[in-house]
């Protein structure tokens, strides 16, 4: 939805636009960053921060020039405002792209609007989400129609969800807080790329997805995400593609998140998941629009029993495997061939009917999509390191391809993964110039881009950092237990649990523990619950799981003196300040499986050109996240905490005094005394 611009200033008015047009833009940053300035007379609680005042000097430098910019912003910095000063005054057609849906609803229904209005900058504001966000009309009244309902809580949320569309005017699942978000009928009620009807569909004109897009071409500023703009540069199916050849700034805001979602959508995936929905989607158009035409239940059965078969040629619950990996004499290739050739079958079946119904030839259109991608995958050369071109016509000249097998629990997914995006990328930034700004608060290793801008491609562009305005050394205390086994013993989790104990009673509970496997954060919250118990402590125990993860923080945040066990999805873009946060312990080095068959590839890429694997691509990685878990703790000028970081490989192995060199300047102790005189001490003391 573009927001209303009807309130910012009539033609005539002085506005901080047109007094920024006369003199540099380094003036004009200094002007518009000082106390007395707009955004000090107009943003609460603004403080000019000389890091701030400076990145927005450069951005607004990138922009002008039309140039790349990497630009890392420690915790505390303002990098938000820092880029939407420039790119609202000078920026031209902005994009900007966030890592999370949180951030993106942050910047479109608060930031923009505060920045706006301080700016009297007379620019329009969308907000553009994926279709699975949107309440689609023609699926929402199937669902009605069909009503394959499979609890009596469906049926309650399909109620809510067509009172909802009947006073909604953008169709986005998050204005209707009465169905969560996780719900599994939104899968019945909005759209993929592969169930979209497009112009044919007999509510076009009425379409909340065509809607957002036609809106987001009309505004000056669109607000997206990491996903959305990749899944269009890919797939183009998110309404980016309309906007880019128009947009004169592209701001990307947690950047370090673009290389794993980029990888992921220039790659290819298939999955039985698919052909299942497929099947039901076939079954359902077939025996509706051509009962008479063939024995949907038979061709439908095959099908599925092919793809069920497929998932059952491995019987472990969960297998990552490149394959190479995989016996020659495995099942899996036969079951392959056997679900090819169903699918195959199936396609002609639709084929034949297709012209009874449109949504018949759309299932055919989606059987026959599938089958070439289980081709095109089953044809490609294993672990290839020759250029190819993917099922997206994505030209991949790099190092090649990894083809790997992920099996879950109910399905199983065939992957085409590059080895490198960074081509594939730089293509897309070939043509039209534009202001391309990368930045997030982890981008380096100890002041060095070379990991980050390899992974991107952007080996030639300018790279600048800020430093965080906290002081760290007064703030915050480093702890590195003495005495813990090696992170693969297999009582690891319980030598954490013992160290981490007292440290969490001095605390006063008030901590996170940020684990690096699922695994490891079942195990903790057994023992702390069971420890807790014993020793009478009365802390709040929230694990990762339980509930949401929004609703953990809320209630973390109100209970002042809890614990949270949380996986990857806490370690970043989670801001909790004050004193309910005051520790934070981490298990162990976010080192990545060597058993992952993408990692393990790129690694003997690196190795076949004579680098070292762990030290240019598994160290820098980990200590980007390992920043990433570390930003949790100081959120403030007057946060207070401490860091304690169980790996003992931090001390013992050469690479890590890298990794602290890289983490905020905090004191560092090994001493347990020393935490616990420092914890006495509670924010805000001296």
């Amino acid at each position: 939805m573009i927001e209303d611009t009807s309130s910012l200033p009539a033609e005539g008015e002085i506005t901080a636009v047109a007094v920024v047009a006369r003199g540099t833009h380094d003036d004009d940053v200094d002007r518009l960053f000082a106390s007395t300035g707009p955004l000090g007379q107009a943003v609460g609680g603004f403080r000019p921060r000389q890091a701030q005042t400076e990145m927005a000097k450069a951005i607004a430098e990138a922009i002008d020039q039309q140039r790349t910019l990497i630009a890392e912003a420690g915790t505390g910095t303002g990098k938000t405002f820092a880029y939407l000063v420039p790119a609202l005054l000078w920026g031209g057609k902005v994009i900007v792209s966030t890592g999370t849906k949180n951030l993106q609803d942050q910047l479109y229904s608060r930031d923009i609007p505060t920045v706006r209005k301080a700016l009297s900058a007379p620019v329009s504001v969308a907000l553009l989400k994926g279709r699975a966000n949107y309440v689609c009309h023609f699926h929402l009244e199937r669902t009605l129609q069909i009503g394959r309902m499979t609890s009596r809580e469906d049926v309650g949320y399909l109620r809510e969800i067509s009172r909802f569309m009947k006073t909604t005017s953008s169709g986005d699942k998050a204005e209707l807080s009465k169905v969560p978000e996780t719900a599994l009928i939104w899968n019945l009620v909005t759209s993929t790329r592969d169930t979209c009807m497009g112009a044919e569909c007999q509510y076009y004109q009425d379409c909340f997805v065509i809607k957002a897009r036609k809106e987001a071409q009309q505004a000056d500023v669109v607000v997206v995400n990491h996903h959305l703009f990749f899944a269009d540069v890919a797939l183009k199916d998110s309404g980016v593609a309309e906007l880019l050849p128009s947009a004169n700034t592209i701001i990307f805001d947690e950047a370090h998140q673009l290389p794993e979602v980029a990888t992921l959508f220039f790659g290819n995936t298939v999955s039985t998941l698919q052909i299942l929905e497929l099947c039901r989607d076939v079954l359902a158009e077939g025996l509706s629009h051509a009962r008479d035409g063939a024995d949907w239940t038979q061709v439908v059965f095959q099908v599925e029993k092919a793809a069920r078969d497929l998932r059952l040629a491995f019987p472990q619950d969960v297998v990552r495997l490149a394959v190479n990996q995989i016996a020659p004499s495995s099942v899996f290739f036969s079951a392959l061939e056997t679900m090819r050739e169903q699918l195959h079958g199936m396609s002609a079946v639709l084929e034949r009917q297709a012209e009874r119904a449109e949504t018949i030839e759309q299932c055919r259109t989606r059987a026959v999509e599938l089958s070439y991608r289980l081709d095109d995958w089953n044809s490609a050369p294993a672990a290839s390191t020759k250029a190819h071109k993917n099922a997206k016509g994505n030209d991949a000249e790099d190092e090649g391809s990894v083809l790997w097998v992920e099996a879950f629990p109910s399905s199983l997914q065939l992957h085409q993964t590059p080895l490198s995006i960074a081509p594939i990328f730089n293509k897309q930034r070939e043509g039209v110039a534009r202001s391309w700004i990368f930045t997030s608060a982890t981008l380096a290793v100890n002041n060095d881009f070379q990991h980050y801008a390899s992974q991107m491609g952007l080996w030639d562009e300018p790279a600048k950092s800020w430093p965080s305005p906290f002081d760290y050394g007064r703030q915050g205390l480093l702890y590195v237990p003495q005495n813990l086994p090696q992170p693969n013993s297999p009582d690891y989790t319980d030598a954490v649990i013992d160290a981490a104990l007292p440290v969490i009673e001095a605390a006063g509970g008030r901590a996170f523990l940020l684990c690096t496997t699922i695994r490891a954060v079942n195990r903790a919250a057994e023992r702390l619950r069971a420890e807790f118990e014993a020793r009478h402590l009365d802390f709040p125990l929230m694990v990762q799981g339980e509930a949401g993860r929004t609703e953990l923080l809320d209630r973390f945040r109100a209970a002042g003196n809890a614990v949270l066990i949380g996986g990857q999805s806490f370690w970043e873009g989670v801001d909790v300040r004050g004193e309910a946060l005051s520790l934070v312990i981490i298990d162990k080095l976010p080192f990545s499986s060597p058993d992952d068959p993408v990692l393990a590839a790129r690694i003997d890429a690196l190795e076949s050109k004579g680098m070292n694997g762990f030290m240019h691509h598994q160290l820098p990685a980990a200590i980007i996240n390992l920043k990433q878990g570390t930003g949790r703790l100081i959120r403030d000028e007057t946060d207070r905490g401490v860091l304690m970081i169980c790996d003992p490989r931090l001390i013992s192995k050469g690479y890590g005094r890298r990794i602290w060199q890289s983490l905020p300047p905090f004191k560092r102790t090994r001493e347990l005394d020393v935490v616990q005189a420092f914890l006495a001490v509670r924010a805000g003391g001296n």
